[in-house]
């Protein structure tokens, strides 16, 4: 109906590139559109190519999965080379064709940018990190799960620079540890979900350290951080009465006599309680859940 409405054209009428564009098309009625729907468009005619160049120079968010895993390296160039007003940029898992001669452009002439999703864009360098740092100082979100180049040097650029940091995804950033991760939460104060999930580097003294400087912590993922022991954990429990999720699954050295002080505030854990998990394996064994007498 959109499309009938925007080729729709009628002596009295004239045709929707009649409105204003950048008062009612652009705000109003391209923003409902998907983003390959909008490229699409571009081929109709110069005039739309101009309006589509006018709705990309103004977007706000940016999403790469919108157009599909294979967006060409010179297109992407092509979209965002006039935008200066992105506030959300995910480029997750663009491996195949982002370095950072294409990201720091983008980076470098959006200074409003505060939440960005590089998953899995293992192409990148230090430098990307280091730009997104002195680039976006209101940064709230920032996922570099999978971003193995990230290193210790970098992310202290990133904790000195960008303090307003509420979310950051460090999933299998394999080069970090325990001290890096130190300096980020002791700068970063305000963070409220952290991973360092899948890293054998990371200890009790980050995960303590995150407890004592993060009070406002809600969601931590430790998953397969085999070196977590339980004295962290009790550190946590007494330090971040907002804790609401905790990921310890793969963490050998983290028993129940540590995560039983959580799982009595309602905290959601993803280990099942002992006995728990022994009803869930004899229920698969036997095919059915039995009754047990647990005094005896």
């Amino acid at each position: 109906a959109l499309w009938c409405l925007m080729m729709s054209v009628t002596p009295t009428r004239g045709c929707l590139l009649d409105l204003p564009w950048e008062d009612i098309l652009v705000p109003h009625i391209l923003c409902h559109l998907p983003l390959q729907q909008l490229l699409s468009l571009q081929r109709v005619s110069k005039s739309f190519q101009s309006l589509i160049q006018l709705y990309l120079a103004n977007m706000r968010c940016f999403d790469s999965s919108q157009i599909g895993p294979a967006i060409p390296r010179a297109a992407f160039v092509n979209l965002l080379k006039d935008n200066e007003v992105l506030q959300q940029l995910a480029l997750q898992n663009c491996s195949d064709w982002l370095t950072d001669q294409e990201l720091l452009p983008v980076i470098g002439q959006n200074h409003h940018l505060h939440q960005i999703q590089l998953k899995g864009c293992a192409q990148l360098s230090r430098h990307a990190l280091v730009a997104i740092s002195l680039s976006c100082p209101n940064l709230r979100q920032l996922s570099l799960a999978h971003c193995e180049w990230v290193d210790s040097l970098s992310l202290r650029s990133l904790a000195d620079h960008c303090k307003a940091l509420e979310a950051v995804d460090l999933t299998a950033c394999r080069q970090l540890k325990d001290e890096a991760i130190c300096y980020l939460v002791q700068k970063c104060g305000r963070l409220k979900s952290l991973s360092l999930a899948v890293n054998a580097n990371v200890g009790d003294m980050a995960v303590e350290e995150t407890a004592k400087c993060c009070p406002e912590l809600e969601h931590l993922d430790l998953t397969g951080c085999l070196r977590v022991k339980n004295d962290s954990i009790r550190v946590l429990a007494e330090y971040c009465p907002k804790l609401r999720s905790l990921k310890v699954k793969h963490c050998h050295n983290v028993a129940e006599s540590s995560l039983s002080i959580l799982r009595s505030r309602g905290v959601e854990l993803d280990v099942e309680p002992p006995l728990q998990r022994a009803l869930v394996l004899l229920q698969d064994v036997v095919g059915f859940a039995p009754f047990i007498n647990l005094q005896i």
